[in-house]
């Protein structure tokens, strides 16, 4: 399942140099993967009530091309992989003019919200990775 989230380049997002500061591309990221849980069904709650979180593990990004205040984002999310405790989604940043301005591979774990240990992907999540 793909998720789309489209958001607008802000005064405050932007750096010294005219674009948005790379740890803003970061939030973005957080943002579009919080819209895909929730248009998947998976709220936090969720989680919460399945007595799961997830954590963020590893992020590994690339920036392709500078965005500017006012650029018209699209944040797309999708699922790529998943193992037993982990799972990694791939996000893409496009501009209003579809160019890539920065793409990444974030990897996830699933714990335990009691015992804060990793634990096996719910099949709940599990199954949005098969679609």
């Amino acid at each position: 399942m793909e998720d789309v989230l489209e958001i607008i380049v802000r005064s405050t997002e932007i750096d010294v140099n005219g674009h948005v500061n790379n740890a803003k591309y970061l939030e973005y990221l957080e943002w579009g993967r919080e819209n895909w849980y929730e248009n998947a069904g998976l709220p936090y709650e969720r989680f919460l009530d399945m007595g799961i979180q997830t954590v963020t593990v590893n992020i590994n990004i690339n920036y392709r091309k500078e965005c500017r205040q006012n650029d018209r984002l699209s944040i797309r999310t999708r699922p790529e992989k998943v193992g037993r405790s982990s799972y990694v989604l791939l996000q893409e940043i496009y501009n209003q003019h579809g160019h890539k301005c920065a793409d990444a591979l974030v990897t996830s774990v699933t714990m335990n919200a009691t015992t804060r240990k990793s634990c096996e992907v719910p099949d709940e999540l599990r199954t949005l990775f098969d679609r």
